[in-house]
C-alpha cells in the first residue's frame, strides 16, 4: 500500500472516490477536453457500469484510474481517492514506487483487445510470472500455485494453458486468462474495458457470467465499461453514462 496522505475522506463504504475530473489531450491543433468534470463513487464488492458511445472518454477516464494514460494526456484537475485499508490515497498525487504497487495489487486493468495485452514471444506461464516478480511475488512454487487456482477459476486447464502462447488461444480464452491475470495480487478493485468486444454472443455471456461468479466469490468492486447498455444493465449493481 502506497504511504498515507493528507486528502479529504470518503464514505466508509467506497473503495474510490472520484471527484470533478477532467482530462485534456494536447494535440498540434491545441488542447482538447476528453473528460470534464467526472465524479463517481464505487462502493466495496459494487459492480459499476459506464457507459457510453465512442469517443465519450470513457477509455480516457478508465486508464487515468491507474495513470496509465499516454503522455499527451492530462489530469487537470479533480481528485481520485482511493480507500485502502490502511489509509485512503489520491491517486493523482503517486509516482514512482508508491504507483507501481498501487497498480495491479490494489487496482487491475483488463484492457481492451486481448492478444494486445499480451508479450507474444513468450508463453502464458512467463507472462504470469513477470506479473509477479514485478510486484515482489517471486516465489515460483507460490506464483504457479496461484496461476494455476486462478486459471482454473475462469475454467481453463493450467496444464495446458501455462504452456500455451497467446495465438494459440482462442478470443474468449485469452480474455479469460487477462481476468485471471489481473486477479494475481487479489487487487481490490478490476476494471475492465469492454471485455466483450469481438466475442461472439456465446462467449460474451460465459465472460459475464464469470464475472458474476468471480466478484461473488473473491469480494472485488469491478468497474465494467462498455457501450452496450444490456450487458451493463445485466452486471452491474448501477449504472452510469458519459457522454
Amino acid at each position: 500500500m502506497p504511504q498515507p496522505q493528507q486528502v479529504p475522506s470518503v464514505a466508509p463504504d467506497s473503495v474510490l472516490s472520484v471527484r470533478d475530473l477532467s482530462i485534456v489531450y494536447r494535440t498540434r491543433r491545441g488542447p482538447v477536453q476528453a473528460v470534464r468534470d467526472v465524479s463517481f463513487e464505487l462502493r466495496r464488492g459494487e459492480t459499476l457500469a459506464i457507459i457510453g458511445e465512442s469517443g465519450s472518454g470513457k477509455t480516457t477516464m478508465a486508464v487515468s484510474l491507474i495513470r496509465l494514460s499516454p503522455r499527451t494526456a492530462k489530469i487537470t484537475s479533480g481528485q481520485i481517492l482511493y480507500r485502502g485499508e490502511d489509509a485512503t490515497i489520491d491517486v493523482t498525487k503517486l509516482d514512482g514506487e508508491d504507483l507501481r504497487e498501487f497498480r495491479w495489487s490494489e487496482c487491475a486493468m483488463v484492457f481492451q483487445a486481448a492478444l494486445n495485452s499480451f508479450n507474444p514471444v513468450i508463453n502464458i506461464w512467463e507472462q504470469f510470472l513477470d506479473t509477479a516478480r514485478a510486484h515482489g511475488m517471486n516465489k515460483t512454487t507460490e506464483v504457479r500455485a496461484r496461476s494455476g487456482d486462478l486459471l482454473r477459476m475462469v475454467n481453463l486447464d493450467p496444464d495446458r494453458v501455462l504452456r500455451a502462447y497467446p495465438h494459440e488461444l482462442s478470443g474468449g480464452m485469452r480474455q479469460r486468462v487477462l481476468i485471471a491475470m489481473s486477479l494475481l495480487l487479489e487487487p481490490a478493485i478490476v476494471i475492465l474495458d469492454e471485455p466483450t468486444t469481438a466475442l461472439d454472443i456465446l462467449t460474451q455471456r460465459s465472460i459475464i457470467d464469470l464475472l458474476r461468479k468471480l466478484r461473488a466469490q473473491l469480494g472485488f468492486s469491478m468497474i465494467f465499461i462498455s457501450h452496450d447498455l444490456s450487458l451493463a444493465a445485466e452486471l452491474a449493481d448501477r449504472v452510469i453514462t458519459m457522454y
